[in-house]
């Protein structure tokens, strides 16, 4: 792999010996691409080591994909990679330390859930949107994550945000930013309807995924386990039907009843029903939902979303189109 001077080349000697030789003690967690633990350098750095699983769906390329990536990439709303190791059949990616782990952890957790308040969501939502426009816009590749949910937010000790996981991230020059793959990799409950049918992903996929992570962070729910009574709804077929009856404050977990500000979660949630239409053309572009989270000016009216139904969801699981198969991945 192309040396790259920005990040520091870590032999796994000292990897092993930074996390006590990959104790469970030190493991944090673990995602698509493998466990995740914590580590500490000879110089009292600490750091996160992502080390590649053998039942790992990910493989070389995503850690090329993820180094070379990530290294280009300059943003406080995104993580920071420190450095690698290629050792043999050992892939590792070292990570600077949160201390909160990811967004995940905290949101679908009864008794953590509690301690994000209202305006730590609303910091968390408004991070979250300034990192993707970044990616989409502002860097100087501009990227489509392609897969963006609540495992791969994560969190400093001041619970600010930090985009990671770009292991199924594409890169674009110009102003081409739309592409098709046979080969669908992406989080379920997540993924566009477009990009999972068809296999068309563009910067508008990612913006469906920030939707459905708008209406989770608020909800406080999974989608993909979301259920709501004998209509068998989902959250975003929930957060619509809410809509529709005005009753959208209602799609708010009830542990923020002290700390809202109605104002911001209904905005939030109308941003969200936008970011969440069937049509990717129907959807507006991060620097658009940038602009509509902090304006207080009307909004426009959105559409039915996609997927509506739990049904509908478990169909996609399933599905194997004439032209490739999905492969959905599991947050943990």
């Amino acid at each position: 792999m192309e040396q790259l001077d920005d990040l520091q080349c870590l032999s796994l000697y000292d990897i092993a010996r930074a996390t006590d030789n990959f104790s469970d003690s030190n493991k944090i967690g673990e995602g698509g691409f493998g466990p995740v633990y914590k580590g500490v350098l000879e110089d009292g750095r600490e750091i996160a080591v992502k080390r590649l699983s053998e039942t790992s769906q990910q493989g070389l390329d995503e850690f090329k994909n993820e180094v070379i990536c990530i290294a280009k990439l300059q943003h406080r709303n995104l993580v920071k990679l420190l450095g690698y190791c290629v050792h043999q059949n050992e892939l590792i990616l070292i990570y600077e330390y949160m201390t909160n782990k990811s967004l995940d952890w905290f949101l679908f957790d009864e008794t953590r859930s509690l301690m994000l308040n209202w305006p730590q969501r609303f910091n968390i939502i408004h991070g979250i949107a300034r990192g993707i426009l970044y990616l989409h816009q502002d860097s100087r590749l501009q990227i489509i994550h392609r897969d963006l949910n609540a495992g791969n937010i994560l969190l400093d000790g001041d619970m600010n945000q930090k985009i990671s996981d770009f292991g199924l991230a594409r890169m674009f020059v110009g102003h081409d930013t739309t592409a098709k793959t046979k080969k669908v990799v992406g989080t379920y409950g997540y993924i566009s309807p477009e990009y999972a049918v068809h296999g068309r992903f563009s910067i508008k996929s990612d913006v469906f995924s920030f939707g459905v992570l708008v209406l989770e962070i608020i909800c406080g729910k999974k989608n993909k386990e979301f259920n709501q009574g004998d209509r068998n709804d989902n959250l975003l077929g929930h957060a619509w039907r809410l809509y529709k009856k005005g009753r959208t404050i209602e799609l708010m977990s009830v542990s923020l009843q002290a700390s809202h500000v109605v104002f911001e979660v209904l905005r939030c949630i109308h941003v969200a029903l936008l970011c969440v239409q069937h049509h990717a053309e129907d959807r507006p572009t991060m620097l658009s939902v940038v602009l509509m989270l902090v304006s207080e000016g009307p909004l426009p009216e959105p559409k039915q979303p996609a997927f509506f139904t739990e049904e509908s969801c478990h169909k996609l699981e399933a599905l194997t189109s004439c032209e490739g198969t999905i492969t959905l991945l599991y947050p943990r």
